[in-house]
């Protein structure tokens, strides 16, 4: 079983989580989600939908597979100048549920 956090599988592996999510659905406790850059990018932590993680799409994978593991948002991009935790936290939120409308 795993805990699977998108963003750092993206970083190492070069590449999205949703292969793995689509071999191995009966393995996933919880996902943690979180935008990231592969390495061969820089592998920086971003805001939802400006990295390579593939944040939506694995979030409608999820709700295509009625998916019931916990999916938790993790804030781990630096926050903007003007803007703090709570907003961007908000942010990601609206960018998830915009990805499963």
């Amino acid at each position: 079983m795993m805990n699977l956090d998108i963003g750092h599988y993206a970083a190492r592996n070069n590449e999205s989580a949703l292969g793995m999510m689509k071999k191995y659905p009966d393995k996933i406790l919880s996902l943690h989600l979180k935008d990231r850059k592969f390495k061969t990018n820089g592998a920086a932590n971003m805001p939802f939908g400006q990295g390579d993680s593939a944040v939506a799409e694995i979030l409608q994978y999820m709700k295509k597979i009625k998916a019931t593991y916990p999916a938790d948002i993790e804030l781990e991009y630096r926050v903007p100048k003007g803007s703090d935790a709570v907003k961007e936290v908000a942010r990601c939120l609206e960018f998830c549920k915009k990805a499963l409308a």
